[in-house]
């Protein structure tokens, strides 16, 4: 009984009545929660050198975690977890410009957070494989635990490539799974099925560089790893690579909004509410044609996507 009344107290005290407030917090503890699980998967195949885990736990374990993280934030702040995602969501006017900065930034916290944790949970691991040396590159290098690095034979170009591709179809297959108009999942499985996305994702094209696709799940480790003693290296190594899972990811955000528009949704057949719109964008054309010059179009647009989690905007 006391402890609940504590929490009662507690919740009474600490809640946040801001809404943006709570979307920012949800965002940084819902990525916070998928590097923790991501990267815990990574360094328990790296520090034991395969012998706890290895490429598939490891795919494995970033799906699971993207699913966990959207249960935790999705009915708070929609459970976007990746700035790349953010980007999509503005571009459909599912989610304002202003406030893709403010997530962006939280969720490059939470995953700075997330690598924290990781290095605090493995720290001994990490020292006893690495023979106590912190190093980018090497049989013993532990760097790549926390952030992505190219393969010796990938090329920025080609890196890119692989962002921007790997991001557009990630974030076009979102679109389909929440496309109202599209073959819907049945309610409550959205999350399952991004999750498998992921882990196909990872499957499918993590050789090249690690199948990033998130600029946050990149960059927010990879400063963690530069304070923690890693050091510059982890911005030089790879050719400067540290900017390509940053920039890329942004690119294929806006590209695979534009193929999943203008491959399905622009085709779904027009609802009766379209009709009626579009009736009356014409009469108002005509009449503006008729001698009214300063009647302004009205412009409508239909929301086809439905973010499953929340409605929060």
């Amino acid at each position: 009984m006391r402890y609940g009344r504590f929490l009662a107290r507690a919740r009474a005290h600490l809640r946040l009545q801001n809404l943006l407030l709570r979307q920012c917090l949800a965002e940084l503890l819902g990525v916070f929660v998928l590097i923790l699980i991501t990267l815990s998967g990574a360094a328990q195949s790296v520090t034991s050198e395969g012998a706890k885990g290895g490429y598939f736990s490891s795919a494995l374990a970033g799906g699971v975690a993207v699913m966990v993280a959207i249960h935790i934030s999705g009915g708070v702040s929609g459970g976007h977890l990746n700035p790349a995602f953010s980007l999509a969501m503005c571009l459909l006017d599912q989610c304002p410009w202003w406030k893709l900065p403010i997530f962006s930034l939280f969720q490059m916290a939470g995953a700075f957070l997330g690598a924290g944790a990781v290095y605090a949970l493995y720290y001994d691991a990490i020292h006893s494989f690495s023979n106590g040396t912190l190093a980018v590159t090497g049989p013993r290098e532990t760097a790549s635990i926390f952030a992505t690095y190219p393969a010796p034979y990938l090329s920025l170009r080609n890196g890119f490539l692989d962002q921007v591709l790997g991001t557009a179809v990630l974030i076009l297959s979102i679109l389909a799974i929440i496309d109202t108009r599209n073959k819907r999942i049945p309610p409550g499985l959205e999350p399952l099925a991004v999750g498998f996305l992921v882990l196909a994702l990872g499957l499918a094209m993590g050789v090249n560089c690690g199948c990033a696709i998130n600029p946050a799940r990149d960059l927010g480790p990879r400063l963690f790893t530069y304070v923690a003693g890693w050091g510059p290296e982890v911005f030089w190594a790879g050719n400067c690579w540290w900017w390509v899972p940053v920039v890329a990811p942004m690119i294929g955000a806006a590209t695979g909004v534009a193929v999943y528009e203008l491959g399905v949704e622009f085709h779904h057949p027009p609802t009766q509410e379209e009709e009626e719109k579009e009736a009356e964008v014409s009469r108002t054309e005509k009449d503006r044609q008729g001698g009214e010059k300063d009647m302004e179009i009205p412009v409508f647009t239909v929301n086809t996507y439905k973010n499953p989690w929340t409605d929060a905007s």
